[in-house]
């Protein structure tokens, strides 16, 4: 039998932080503390492809809403397959996102009901649908002007997710945009190979982010992701150290972050930006001036 040692008592540390998690319930999270946005704030649009993607996607958007009083908006690109559970899924968007200080609009333009058919698949099988979809995305980005677009990167595992990458891409050209704008490409189900920025979070961005996504009460009850998301942001750390930084080089002394690749709208191309971190001392919405 193996003696209890130092290295036990840290790892069952973890085992126990996970026990205890069990008992948090959404009706236990307080909102975010955030600032008033004013009319003329910049719009940072996510494009969510499912219903907690908002929150997985979230930790640049917070930090711009929380130091910068940006406007963040959350589009839900679809309400995800199970028709039964939309309008369920859509108030507990409505809290998650009232939770962060974030609007919600429905890519559709209708209130409980997303796109249909938002995968690889459908954009080479069905191009009028797809076309639609486009369009209804690029009247989305002229209707708002969104200084940064986040959206999934393009091999990020889930048909959904992937999907919701090539329709943003194919929309921006569509939209004809012509003011300063830049995409942050966001992860989940599989990691990107060349992210560009590491943003760092403290202690209260991620309590806002996991109180968030414990609003989502259906979803974690079946699957407790909410309670590993500091975890990810812990590995974010590891990750970001040697691919935003080079391999080798000495991790930043960060305790959370997130991973995102960041590129250029510019002159109707997306050119890629020098990588680089954003520390807790570097404001945010400097990075996008």
């Amino acid at each position: 039998m193996t003696t209890p040692n130092a290295f036990t008592d840290f790892v069952a540390g973890f085992e126990q932080l996970l026990a205890q998690g069990s008992a948090l319930t959404a009706a236990l999270a307080e909102p975010a503390v955030l600032p008033v946005v004013p009319d003329d704030a910049p719009v940072c649009l996510i494009f969510s492809p499912h219903p907690d993607d908002e929150v997985i996607a979230g930790a640049l958007p917070l930090r711009l809403r929380r130091e910068g009083a940006w406007r963040v908006v959350n589009v839900a690109v679809t309400l995800g397959s199970n028709r039964g559970r939309r309008a369920a899924r859509w108030l507990e968007l409505r809290r998650c996102c009232d939770f962060l200080g974030f609007e919600l609009v429905s890519a559709s333009g209708e209130a409980e009901c997303g796109l249909e058919r938002i995968d690889p698949r459908s954009a080479v099988a069905d191009p009028a649908h797809w076309g639609n979809c486009v369009a209804r995305v690029a009247e989305m980005l002229r209707l708002y002007r969104p200084r940064l677009v986040v959206c999934p990167h393009a091999l990020d595992g889930h048909p959904v997710h992937i999907g919701t990458h090539g329709l943003v891409m194919d929309a921006l050209p569509a939209a004809h945009a012509n003011w300063p704008m830049h995409v942050a490409l966001s992860e989940y189900w599989n990691t990107q190979m060349q992210p560009g920025l590491m943003v760092e979070l403290d202690r209260q961005d991620v309590v806002d982010l996991v109180g968030a996504l414990s609003q989502h009460v259906h979803e974690v009850a079946r699957n407790p992701y909410h309670l590993r998301l500091p975890a990810w942001f812990i590995d974010g750390v590891r990750r970001g150290a040697e691919r935003v930084g080079a391999a080798g080089d000495l991790a930043p002394g960060y305790r959370f972050a997130a991973l995102y690749g960041w590129l250029h709208w510019t002159q109707g191309a997306l050119v890629p930006m020098p990588a680089r971190n954003l520390p807790l001392s570097d404001p945010a919405p400097r990075l996008f001036a």
